[in-house]
């Protein structure tokens, strides 16, 4: 099985985006995450610069928005398409509310499962603070209901949430694994989703702890045959990485933390 490894835009967007992604396309990262920008001609450099430099790319949607449920609704559907564009491997979903009914983001499971079979896209749904997908004894009632859907893996959020390393889920942590089909590298701990610097060794259970339930994915899309498996290393900037008191200054450089996932997620998944 293939694993490639993505770069995000986020944290860069301040960055001309050609120069941005011929950086990324040196830095050895095989594609880049990020949402389609709305303006048109945004866009274009996007798509431009990812042709240029032949990288994969996997599109975000994070935009839907709305007042209710119906709002919402017709916002996710229209943002689904809106993320077609660019041809991307994959659709990452910022699915849904913790808010909503349980019938109302299941609703939004079905639009996209629909949406999949009708234009042959993949979507896969971020387990994210704030979504439907927040915490693992969240997700569980969604799991059993539909069988067909599938998580993008980014268990900082659960750790943060629960405040532990997931011990008390080790049931809904293997439906997980084998529900997962796109993995976001980052290392979350008891009190946050993402430690200050993985590289430090004060760190190193949280990231032994990520790397062995990502080693798990592995094996379960192994075992199911898989030919691809797709990471991005995301890590954030600020407010996710800390600051130093009164500088503002970041505590460790974004780029070249998701360039060390990068390799660290090359080297312990192969």
């Amino acid at each position: 099985m293939d694993i490639k490894v993505f770069c995000p835009l986020w944290g860069h967007e301040h960055e001309n985006i050609t120069d941005f992604v011929a950086r990324v396309r040196n830095a050895g990262f095989d594609g880049l995450e990020c949402g389609i920008p709305l303006d048109a001609s945004d866009k274009k450099e996007l798509l431009d610069a990812l042709f240029t430099q032949e990288l994969l790319f996997i599109s975000q949607q994070h935009q839907a928005d709305g007042s209710d449920f119906r709002e919402y609704k017709e916002s996710f559907i229209k943002y689904l398409h809106h993320n077609l564009d660019g041809n991307p491997i994959l659709i990452n979903s910022h699915t849904g509310t913790d808010y909503f009914t349980f019938e109302q983001n299941l609703a939004l499971i079905d639009i996209a499962l629909d949406f999949e079979a009708k234009t042959g896209a993949k979507i896969t749904h971020e387990t994210h603070r704030r979504r439907f997908t927040y915490a693992p004894m969240a997700i569980q009632p969604y799991f059993e209901a539909r069988k067909e859907w599938t998580i993008t893996a980014d268990f900082s959020h659960w750790v943060c949430v629960s405040e532990n390393y997931l011990e008390p889920f080790s049931v809904i942590m293997e439906e997980a694994f084998h529900r997962t089909a796109h993995i976001h590298a980052r290392v979350g701990y008891q009190e946050g989703p993402q430690v200050p610097d993985p590289r430090a060794p004060e760190w190193a259970e949280a990231v032994d702890k990520h790397l062995q339930w990502w080693k798990r994915i592995v094996q379960a899309r192994r075992a199911e045959g898989a030919a691809l498996l797709t990471v991005t290393a995301e890590f954030g900037p600020p407010p996710y990485m800390p600051i130093l008191p009164f500088t503002r200054k970041p505590v460790a450089d974004q780029f070249e933390v998701n360039r060390y996932m990068k390799d660290l997620v090359k080297r312990e998944l192969a």
